[in-house]
């Protein structure tokens, strides 16, 4: 859990330390001003976000007396958290999967498929439940708004970097960005930085991903359980249609493969599930 979160303040600061470096190509303000409009643009995101994703997902409340079962573990997982109990939706669906959403431990989400529902026994589906939590009591909503801020703040410095490379525009720093050589420079500069930022933001989402499943294996203190779920949803999207494949929403499930091929981990915002599983296993060894 330890080495989760200081890969994901590394990784955090990896990506201001290129959005300030792009940014300096500008001028002092450069940086500045694209972080202002990368904020502007997410601050709606973080705080409508949630209730976007359940439209989306035609999401209804998860009836408390035919779940009971269901809001009766949230309640006693979420306690042992300290965090308030989120909201439980259902979503219609027969892909087996779940997510969590909203800003913050206050006004969070949790959302299950009723194919999960189905497919998990009772302990399988404790798992999958705390995982869910522990994304909420770790802030990874949050986390993942940060992240995607700095990388949108690259983005715009990087367009303007192509536009003035094309166009031969001097930058406020540099006398010679005029010079052919210099502006191919920046503009192979500004086509490669964007690719490099999401890489690092995909990076921050799997490890996430892997400290949820640790943290919600330790308040369990049943780490086979979710490695047992974990290994059944793979089997399950094999043979099932993924009817969310393109969904922007599709990333905050507790299941997802970019498209299955392991040379394609890097752009997964999720680890691979061998990987998951395994983890949970050597946790399992270390905790009895």
């Amino acid at each position: 859990m330890f080495f989760n979160t200081i890969k994901t303040i590394s990784l955090l600061a990896l990506l201001s330390f290129i959005c300030m470096a792009v940014g300096s190509l500008f001028g002092p303000n450069g940086a500045y001003t694209a972080l202002i409009m990368a904020v502007i643009m997410n601050f709606f995101i973080y705080f409508y976000s949630d209730k976007m994703v359940l439209r989306m997902y035609k999401a209804q409340p998860l009836d408390q007396q035919r779940y009971h079962h269901i809001h009766e573990m949230i309640e006693e997982l979420a306690h042992r958290m300290n965090i308030p109990k989120p909201k439980v939706w259902l979503v219609q669906s027969s892909q087996a999967n779940a997510f969590a959403t909203g800003r913050d431990p206050s006004h969070a989400s949790i959302a299950l498929t009723t194919e999960i529902i189905s497919i998990l026994d009772e302990a399988e589906l404790r798992g999958v439940l705390a995982h869910e939590l522990s994304h909420i009591k770790n802030r990874d909503i949050l986390i993942s708004t940060i992240a995607a801020t700095i990388v949108s703040a690259i983005g715009y410095l990087s367009y303007t970097l192509r536009y003035s490379a094309l166009w031969g525009a001097q930058t406020t720093n540099r006398k010679q960005s005029s010079s052919q050589n210099n502006r191919l420079i920046l503009f192979i500069a500004g086509l490669i930085l964007p690719l490099f930022a999401t890489l690092i933001q995909l990076a921050i989402s799997r490890s996430r991903e892997y400290q949820a499943d640790e943290t919600g294996a330790h308040i369990t203190a049943d780490p086979l359980s979710l490695a047992s779920a974990l290994k059944k949803l793979e089997l399950h999207t094999h043979y099932t249609k993924q009817e969310y494949n393109y969904r922007p929403a599709n990333a905050l499930g507790i299941v997802h493969q970019f498209c299955g091929k392991k040379y394609m981990d890097l752009f997964s915002t999720h680890p691979p599930m061998e990987k998951r599983i395994a983890r949970l296993h050597e946790l399992h060894k270390k905790l009895f």
